[in-house]
């Protein structure tokens, strides 16, 4: 146990303190453990958990050779992250499509990213309660539930799991520098990298530690708290051992701006002009400050504003400056305010929308590593400001546990919002304004529940404040055509594909319509047309096969439902349908197999145990066939009976 709870410096043979120190750990593992519990219980949401998860068919095959390869050679959903892609293969290798259970890994990379935040500062700074307090605000704070209690955002989690590796293994490396313990950071470092590219500060950050608390900058009248004995080394020697980091930054930035702009998600300056940015970075900066001191109205999804008033940008702007030059002036006295200042910052710089990727203005899981800065700030400066105090430290107790009692009921309460897709986005419509984003959200997951009107309307109020949106208009024709309003549904497909001739679920849905209507060869030229679009479309795939099903081409039909089922080896009703399929062309074996593996994945599917009992009695009766033919073939082939010879 030595090795995972360091001693303390103040007492090294106190047995007593050991335990105060596990006691640590267990309180900060059970209050993580009090406000997230409800997690496993939660739904995936209709917000990238698709993209990543439950549409991916990647992800569905679970931990494949195939899915590896993919994994490392292909860029999805904005990002080249491998080590993520990996992470959600295997929980849907294990777990299958249990959204509780992807929920539980995700906290338990929280868990252990808290337990490693405490290890690595108390060794630092060889300070238990100030490290502690920063790995429990860290643990409950309501701005980081996002970061845990989103699926589809395993990344942050995964990849701040790699950060405290890196730090480890370099707090390793600074007490006794060496090839192998270089390469470990290295390692850890890109481990990180390939599970979101956001981490590419941590050179940075690492240069900070350096100046405090590590102490390793060769500069005079410095404070410095480690009680590591580490060698001195000057500034450029610092910066030059962190060369191959920083090559592995820039390169990941590269890259992810490349695959970024050629998926279309970087924006451009006609639609984000750079004074926007920048006024947006700065009130940014400031308003994660005020949610940390505050965290209220928090939101999935915080609109972009039009314009932002002068007075905000301004004033951000001061407020900003002026925090910087007090630490900057307190260094030499305070570095942890400099140090946890600039860690803030500089963490935030690639998330700040100075290259804007998609069309939020802030987001609260931007926060999850650059808050520890401000944290650091917090628990190591007010006490400095209160030690000339007599009753400093007993105010600086009650008050840090009123603080950490507040956060666990906020993030309680921030939890249950997470609960699906219906609570997530009606709350954020509560909290924000001019929401398109959140009206279509919820619109989805109001018609995936059956209440069209109530979804109509929410795709209606989307339109009205932003009525260029393809998928909006997609969606607002799906809830049309399922309600029988074909015209209008109708409508609603030929102006999402307007805004976006290349909407492949647009003409999807076209052919769906013109099938239902029976016009079977313009609903497969529709089909055909989103499949050139996107190749790897499972809904147009399994629909072109019911469509040549209906024309009796069955064999192209089974080659379509055959590909969706590759794509989405989940999908009961697809195996179903592709085992009537095998069943009409004489396939019964096959067919029994997929009829099988139907009710496996819905025990309860009735049209499947239908089917299957019918192809076991046709197997039955095939089988009596051939034993009844068995036997007269036999009895033609039993040679004649003997005759009497000798009687001549």
């Amino acid at each position: 146990m030595s090795s995972l709870f360091p001693r303390s410096i103040n007492n090294n043979n106190d047995v007593h303190s050991q335990r105060m120190v596990r006691m640590v750990y267990l309180l900060l593992i059970f209050a993580t453990l009090v406000v997230f519990h409800r997690l496993p219980t939660h739904d995936f949401i209709n917000l990238d958990d698709n993209l990543l998860v439950y549409e991916n068919p990647q992800v569905l095959a679970g931990f494949t050779t195939e899915g590896v390869i993919w994994a490392f050679t292909q860029y999805h959903a904005e990002y080249w992250h491998p080590v993520t892609w990996l992470s959600h293969m295997l929980d849907c290798q294990v777990f299958g499509l249990r959204p509780g259970l992807h929920h539980l890994t995700s906290l338990l990379f929280h868990l252990a990213n808290c337990v490693l935040l405490l290890l690595i500062l108390r060794k630092m700074t060889g300070d238990l309660w100030r490290s502690a307090f920063v790995a429990a605000l860290f643990a409950i704070h309501p701005l980081h539930v996002e970061s845990v209690a989103w699926v589809a955002e395993r990344k942050d989690v995964l990849s701040a799991f790699f950060w405290f590796l890196t730090i480890w293994a370099y707090v390793r490396y600074a007490e006794q520098p060496g090839l192998r313990r270089y390469l470990l950071v290295l390692l850890f470092f890109g481990l990180g990298l390939m599970a979101k590219p956001m981490v590419v500060t941590l050179p940075f950050v690492l240069l900070l530690l350096d100046y405090w608390p590590l102490g390793r900058l060769q500069l005079q009248n410095v404070r410095t708290v480690s009680h590591i004995d580490i060698p001195k080394a000057s500034v450029f020697s610092l910066v030059w051992e962190k060369i191959p980091l920083f090559a592995l930054t820039a390169v990941t930035i590269i890259a992810t701006i490349a695959v970024q702009g050629k998926v279309g998600a970087l924006k451009s300056l006609e639609a984000f002009p750079l004074t926007t940015r920048i006024a947006n970075a700065l009130v940014s900066c400031t308003g994660y400050i005020a949610k940390m001191m505050w965290p209220h109205n928090l939101a999935v999804y915080y609109p972009y504003p039009g314009t932002i008033p002068v007075w905000q940008v301004a004033g951000s702007g001061l407020l900003l400056l002026a925090l910087s030059v007090m630490v900057i002036k307190a260094a030499k006295n305070r570095p942890f305010l400099a140090v946890g200042w600039l860690w803030y910052l500089g963490t935030l710089v690639p998330v700040l929308g100075l290259v804007q990727v998609g069309s939020q203005a802030m987001a609260d899981r931007y926060t999850y590593l650059s808050l520890i800065g401000l944290f650091i700030m917090i628990a190591w400066g007010v006490p400095s400001i209160l030690a000339g105090w007599r009753h400093g430290r007993t105010v600086s107790v009650i008050a840090s546990v009123i603080l950490l009692l507040g956060c666990m009921v906020g993030t309680w309460r921030q939890i249950g919002y997470w609960r699906n897709s219906i609570t997530l986005f009606q709350h954020t419509l509560q909290v924000t304004t001019n929401n398109h984003f959140a009206h279509n959200n919820l619109g989805v997951a109001l018609a995936q529940d059956g209440r069209l009107n109530e979804a109509i309307k929410q795709y209606s109020e989307a339109l009205r404040i932003k009525p260029d949106r393809a998928e909006v208009h997609n969606n607002l024709g799906n809830a049309l055509a399922a309600q029988g309003s074909v015209d209008r549904a109708v409508d609603h497909y030929y102006q999402a594909l307007r805004i976006d001739p290349n909407n492949a679920r647009a003409y999807n849905n076209l052919g769906n319509l013109l099938a239902n209507q029976g016009k079977m060869e313009e609903a497969i030229n529709h089909y055909n047309k989103a499949l050139r679009l996107e190749p790897n479309y499972v809904g147009a795939h399994y629909n072109l096969g019911i469509a040549l099903a209906e024309q009796g081409r069955t064999e192209q039909a089974i080659k379509h439902v055959t590909e969706a089922l590759r794509l989405m080896p989940y999908w009961a009703g697809a195996h179903n349908n592709l085992g009537v399929l095998l069943e009409r062309r004489g396939r019964l074996d096959e067919a029994i197999d997929h009829y099988q593996e139907a009710l496996r994945l819905d025990p309860n599917y009735a049209k499947a145990r239908t089917n299957l009992e019918r192809a076991l009695s046709l197997m039955d009766k095939s089988a009596e066939i051939s034993r009844t033919n068995a036997k007269v073939k036999r009895s033609t082939i039993q040679p004649p009976p003997e005759s009497s010879a000798g009687l001549s």
